[in-house]
């Protein structure tokens, strides 16, 4: 299981330090809104620490729609002086008994790709994919770090490694 302690690149923020200004929008899903809420007040931390800027944070019922709306929130902001630098997409899809499961999990993977290779900003993988609601507190300040918070360090070095 990967952790982010065995990754300590992505733990540095030594090279963040130099980053000013960096604009960050956001949509999360208002399916499992416990978990949702700790993956966005992690991700509010760190863009606090970073002196970086939410400029905007969108809801959508659940992560089949994130595509979707990282989409239009590009689409109506880009351009502007607004207009995020990078996309964090947040969910969590807990695992069933049906295979609605993969469908939407494959769905928001696919969708997420597909922003990536065709937007002019990256859009962060911010989805928890588990089989239960305790790896999601696993993932959110246990043993695995705090996926809200490598979502946000991760839009912060896109946003870097786009400015270059």
């Amino acid at each position: 299981m990967a952790q982010s302690q065995h990754s300590t690149s992505l733990l540095d923020t030594q090279m963040l330090e130099q980053l000013t200004d960096a604009r960050v929008g956001v949509v999360y899903t208002e399916w499992n809104d416990s978990i949702i809420n700790a993956q966005l007040e992690g991700c509010e931390r760190i863009l606090k620490q970073f002196h970086a800027r939410m400029t905007h944070k969108e809801a959508v019922p659940g992560a089949f729609e994130l595509p979707f709306a990282c989409k239009r929130l590009w689409e109506r902001n880009g351009g502007t002086s607004n207009a995020p630098e990078a996309i964090i997409a947040f969910g969590a899809v807990i695992r069933g008994g049906t295979p609605h499961f993969d469908y939407v999990c494959n769905a928001a993977t696919d969708g997420i790709l597909q922003l990536n290779l065709t937007l002019p900003i990256p859009v962060i993988f911010g989805v928890l994919t588990l089989d239960s609601e305790a790896q999601a507190w696993e993932r959110l300040g246990g043993p695995h770090g705090h996926k809200g918070e490598e979502a946000a360090l991760t839009a912060l070095k896109m946003i870097q490694f786009c400015r270059r």
